[in-house]
């Protein structure tokens, strides 16, 4: 699927991939997930988008051919791409498996020309082609349906939560219950912490608790941010709205640390004294490395963790993409390309 400009539909057209070279993994897409950064890239809401645009960099599908010198995979194999399909492998970062953070810049999945200056097209589409070192491998247990948004989605909430080490004995506050929010509740969950979900309202803590949250407050009460200062190790924030950052930082313990995954498009503002009493840290992160993201699949499998998603066709891209602005989806979007037809 492909839109032609940021005011313009997504349409059914052709698109042409680069003939697989030795290093290459040709995969046949089966399910796309809809993140809402595919959203901000197809309407141009963050500028410099190249178009024509095919989104998509939550993909799991089989492969379906190799490369003559491909070691990692082989036909038939479940497998998956995430929000990068190259990176210098050079660097410092590159070296030390944080090809997210490459000094060059990472080749993201699709919106952007890679390194022979060829535009990078994404998974609503029925097959793509990437070089096995950024294929990641899905293990049996994860249903490639449910899978496919973890390849954004789970990893930019598994980062922080293994970076800041949660786990038992730790507490840990998600902000926000949607599509990030709900897979920061099952792996924290599943790390042994003890999980607390600040949302706005009340109306998904069925949900939440059914995730896996200890305890569920609204923060429209502003009775909560009495109720639970001082309480927590970490905070992860999935949510893209301002908030009111002092009051959050007032929820830490001593050494607490509040880590940003969702990214407001106005400033924040806070008080330096917010985090000098308590020596407390204000974090930011970006989904993961190849290896990580690969540890967070096989995470998942072991615990049996997926995206709650609502499958749709093709054709429902447009319709889907309203839905999401209007937070009208538990919890993922996932497109199932064998509509294509």
């Amino acid at each position: 699927m492909i839109t032609e400009g940021a005011e313009k539909p997504f349409e059914r057209s052709t698109i042409e991939r680069r003939d697989p070279r030795p290093n290459d993994v040709v995969i046949d897409i089966r399910f796309a997930g809809i993140c809402h950064s595919d959203i901000h890239m197809a309407r141009d809401e963050w500028g410099g988008g190249i178009f024509p645009m095919v989104p998509g960099h939550e993909i799991a599908g089989v492969v379906s051919q190799v490369g003559d010198d491909v070691t990692r995979y082989k036909v038939g194999d479940r497998v998956g791409v995430g929000c990068f399909v190259d990176s210098c492998r050079e660097c410092e970062n590159c070296r030390a498996g944080e090809e997210q953070f490459c000094l060059k810049g990472e080749i993201q999945t699709y919106g952007m020309k890679d390194y022979q200056g060829d535009v990078t097209y994404g998974g609503y589409s029925s097959s793509v082609v990437v070089d096995e070192n950024y294929v990641l491998g899905i293990p049996e247990g994860i249903g490639l349906d449910a899978a496919a948004p973890l390849l954004c989605a789970g990893i930019t909430t598994y980062s922080p939560l293994n970076h800041w080490n949660a786990g038992p004995g730790k507490k840990v506050a998600i902000v926000g219950m949607g599509g990030l929010g709900h897979m920061g509740v099952k792996i924290a969950h599943a790390m042994g912490a003890e999980v607390t979900v600040l949302s706005q309202t009340l109306s998904k803590q069925e949900d939440g608790e059914k995730f896996g949250a200890d305890h569920y407050y609204a923060t429209s009460d502003s009775t909560t941010f009495d109720e639970l200062a001082g309480t927590f190790d970490l905070i992860v924030n999935t949510v893209s709205a301002s908030l009111p950052v002092d009051s959050y930082l007032g929820l830490l313990r001593v050494n607490g640390a509040m880590v940003n995954v969702g990214a407001p498009a106005t400033p924040s503002e806070y008080m330096a004294f917010s985090l000098i009493m308590g020596r407390k840290t204000l974090a930011g992160s970006k989904i993961g490395g190849i290896r990580e993201t690969q540890e967070m699949l096989d995470f998942c499998a072991k615990h049996e963790i997926g995206a709650e998603i609502e499958t749709i066709s093709v054709d429902q891209v447009n319709e889907a993409y309203d839905r999401v602005v209007d937070s009208d989806v538990r919890y993922r979007f996932v497109i199932d390309t064998a509509t294509f037809g």
